[in-house]
């Protein structure tokens, strides 16, 4: 089940949000979330429901077996832990990668089977692994309750594709919260505006990305590749930014707080701001988990510098079992580097930024692309393919709809925070403040019934970090 589906906003989500204003203690509601939860889950893969309380029992051990006042005994289960939750993601993620490069290097033809991945296992294996460590630090007081630890994994607005929600952030709300109306309400928007996000700008530049990186390289010149280039590149924003949008309001919603996970990174003047701006939560999980224990930038720059490739190195490996995507996260890690010693800060604002989009929007194809050589193919196409052939122009013209167009649109705009600026601005005044807050209802609801519409045509509704 997703949200941008019928039966999630028609049937589920109602249903949820009764039964959770209506029963009376914060336990009959948890049991609840518990429960439909996991029906959420199982779905679409009711088999791995089990794989689900596999991984929380077996950390739930773990973190009752951490209080161990022997020091050599607490390590050793930290290590056995992360093993486990990685050695999961190794399994159902990467075996298939791992025999393949093993066959390329050494000529062999080993086989295995197909391996389905289970959704959201990228996800909720980062939430135990920080779950775990952060028991052993002592950071966290851990949790007794197995119930409350399923919770904590399994509630379904952030166990699929986030944002990584550490432990200590969660706790106190697994115990006490409370909703009142104007959160309610809150919740409400945010969601709204998220499922707009996905439904009527990421779906609709969809169609045209998967067009030109599908298409025949020889149909696409330099002007069909562009296209493409940028609406994977909003695809990608508002499909993921539109999530957590819907994460996060559905949490306010029922009284959870989740961490926000962008921050418009489409107007970062850097590729260090961009990565403070998106997907924060991996971004944070990274640099607590792995880069200040391998030694941060404590050590002097040759080991800082290293200790960046390797998280680069991880963070496009965690998107998936592809080298593409690998190349894509040392990329972005090379560019870290080289802005340790170009001043990018000292430049025109409109230049940084420009410099940056460039980045963003370059490296975008290599993640989006099957393989790095169709990624480099149009790369090539995007700089050098001036063919303005009849076939080239007629596969342009066909990408070129009004819904594409539109969608682009609200979506360059959609980008940048210039619009909240003016907002902000206009509700200084006391009349201001009314008309904003009365037009918000209208706005919500008007783009809410578009996006039922749009799902009740049956339009194109992938979620593209459901494969991560």
């Amino acid at each position: 089940m997703v949200f941008s589906s019928l039966t999630f906003l028609s049937i589920f989500l109602p249903i949820v949000l009764i039964l959770h204003h209506i029963l009376p203690t914060i336990k009959l509601k948890n049991t609840m979330l518990i429960i439909t939860s996991l029906i959420f889950y199982a779905y679409g893969e009711p088999v791995f429901v089990i794989l689900v309380f596999v991984s929380t029992i077996v950390n739930y051990l773990f973190g009752l077996g951490l209080q161990h006042r022997n020091a050599v005994v607490c390590k050793t289960l930290l290590t056995l832990s992360i093993i486990f939750n990685l050695g999961l993601l190794m399994v159902f993620k990467y075996t298939g990668m791992i025999v393949g490069t093993i066959n390329e290097i050494f000529s062999t033809n080993i086989t295995v089977g197909a391996i389905l991945l289970p959704i959201g296992i990228s996800f909720y294996t980062f939430q135990s692994i920080s779950y775990t460590v952060d028991a052993y630090r002592k950071i966290i007081e851990v949790q007794k309750n197995y119930f409350n630890f399923l919770l904590f994994i399994a509630l379904f607005p952030q166990k699929i594709a986030g944002p990584i929600e550490k432990y200590h952030d969660i706790a106190p709300q697994l115990t006490n919260r409370i909703v009142t109306t104007g959160k309610f309400i809150e919740g409400m928007k945010r969601f709204v505006i998220g499922l707009a996000k996905k439904v009527l700008i990421s779906n609709a530049v969809a169609l045209i990305a998967d067009n030109v990186f599908y298409a025949d390289p020889g149909q696409v010149n330099a002007l069909a590749a562009w296209a493409g280039a940028l609406a994977y590149m909003m695809q990608i924003y508002f499909d993921f930014s539109g999530y957590s949008d819907m994460a996060v309001g559905l949490g306010k919603m029922m009284g959870f707080k989740f961490v926000e996970n962008f921050n418009y990174p489409y107007g970062a003047t850097s590729i260090q701001e961009f990565w403070r701006k998106w997907h924060i939560s991996l971004s944070n999980w990274f640099k607590e988990y792995v880069y200040i224990p391998l030694g941060g930038n404590r050590k002097g720059k040759a080991r800082t510098s290293t200790n960046k490739i390797i998280v680069f190195f991880l963070t496009g490996l965690w998107h998936g079992a592809n080298w593409s995507f690998v190349v894509w996260g040392l990329i972005h890690g090379v560019f870290l580097l080289i802005e340790e010693y170009i001043p990018i800060k000292k430049l025109p604002t409109v230049l940084a930024r420009i410099y940056t989009l460039m980045v963003v929007c370059l490296t975008f194809v290599i993640f989006r692309a099957e393989t790095l050589t169709e990624g480099v193919t149009i790369i090539a196409k995007m700089f050098t393919d001036w063919n303005f052939a009849p076939e080239q122009m007629n596969f342009f013209i066909r990408q070129m709809t009004p819904m594409f167009i539109v969608a682009l649109i609200a979506g360059v705009l959609g980008c940048v925070p210039h619009y909240r600026k003016v907002l902000s601005k206009i509700e200084r005044y006391e009349w201001g403040h009314k008309v904003i807050h009365n037009a918000t209802y209208v706005w919500t609801f008007v783009i809410l019934l578009a996006s039922m519409l749009h799902l009740a045509s049956g339009g194109y509704n992938p979620f593209i970090y459901f494969r991560f």
